[in-house]
């Protein structure tokens, strides 16, 4: 079976092995895996040790992307962060009741953000001190160019955090040449391929010695958990998910062997497999092939009798693929995720099973 979504997403026999076994937390030889799990993952964002730190938290993207903004939005700041899609919304969401100011800019469901709007916005309005950018909008499947827009805030004296939470490990970023961004949030069960249950905050060092006293949550609190992490040699505050983070050091080797960009390699061919694969099929995506992102890829519903979202995705199912049974566009559609541990061969097998579960649907009387 092969979770064709866009996380938690399929991993290798390496990774679900790691979970079989049980973990002390505060075991010696589990801090120390957690403490290399932590250098690789500052690593694969381009942060130095002197100046970065990746940090874990238990739970989704949502928990890290929280505990970012409580933690660097000052409770007087203000924080812009343009309407994207979906994940934009639930961000701003999670800001407005962490009791955070926010502006937006719309963005229109098939456009990019442009870094001219940015700009002008942030001229507009002085009190703005951040801005929150989603790299890759898996409602929609564009990917906007966060380093260009960090870049921007960052040359008119705004800080920024990074919803890369389906972007990191495949699309490109380096911190150390972003001083503008505060975070980057990212979790265990996207384009590094382990399982869900982990998510982590890769912050500047100098931006957490300064945000003691933002927070207002003891559990949401990024600077706190960096204290505790350098008084106690990597050992959580919280119990963690401890085989969850085992098996995301096992991926991470698997990572490092395969390289950041041979991996958006894959899953970039994945998703023009399944691309050229729908229109085959006569189906109609949702975004035109220039704003097609590599992580998922969103399929208008078919006009045809008998269709029915829940019917197709069960049929897929029997055919040895999971893909998720809702969608967060405006016009109705579904959602095909392009990484994990598959490959272009894997995604032609799907797009066939897809002809064949279309060939299937029930005749209207």
């Amino acid at each position: 079976m092969l979770l064709l979504i866009p996380g938690p997403v399929t991993t290798a026999d390496v990774v679900k092995a790691a979970l079989a076994q049980d973990y002390a937390p505060w075991d010696n030889d589990f801090r120390a895996i957690v403490r290399k799990l932590c250098a690789d993952i500052r690593e694969a964002a381009g942060g130095a040790p002197d100046t970065h730190v990746a940090l874990p938290l238990s739970g989704s993207g949502h928990f890290a992307l929280e505990a970012a903004v409580r933690t660097f939005v000052p409770r007087t700041g203000k924080i812009l962060i343009p309407a994207t899609g979906a994940y934009a919304a639930r961000l701003q969401r999670l800001a407005s009741e962490a009791g955070r100011a926010v502006a937006t800019i719309p963005v229109g469901v098939r456009e990019r953000v442009q870094p001219a709007r940015l700009a002008e916005a942030l001229c507009d309005d002085p009190r703005i001190t951040h801005v929150g950018l989603v790299y890759s909008e898996t409602g929609s499947g564009i990917c906007h160019d966060v380093p260009m827009l960090a870049q921007v805030a960052g040359d008119l004296g705004r800080r920024v955090i990074v919803d890369a939470v389906s972007a990191f490990g495949a699309l490109p970023l380096d911190v150390s040449a972003l001083p503008s961004v505060d975070a980057v949030i990212l979790t265990s069960n996207k384009c590094l391929e382990g399982p869900p249950g982990a998510a982590f905050a890769v912050c500047r060092v100098d931006r957490l010695e300064a945000a003691h006293g933002n927070a207002g949550s003891w559990s949401l609190n990024l600077a706190d958990i960096h204290e505790h992490d350098k008084k106690n040699n990597g050992g959580a505050r919280f119990t963690p998910p401890a085989p969850t983070l085992a098996a995301l050091s096992v991926a991470m080797d698997l990572y490092r062997q395969e390289g950041r960009a041979a991996r958006l390699a894959r899953y970039t061919a994945n998703q023009q497999t399944l691309y050229e694969g729908i229109r085959a099929l006569g189906l109609t995506p949702y975004l035109p092939p220039e704003l097609q992102g590599p992580i998922i890829v969103n399929v208008l519903w078919p006009t045809v009798p008998g269709w029915s979202l829940q019917g197709f995705v069960d049929a897929l199912k029997q055919r040895g693929f999971v893909i998720s049974n809702f969608y967060n566009t405006e016009q109705p559609t579904f959602r095909v995720g392009c990484i994990g541990a598959i490959t272009p061969a894997d995604m032609s097998r799907a797009v066939d099973a897809m002809g064949q579960a279309l060939s299937e649907l029930p005749v209207a009387a």
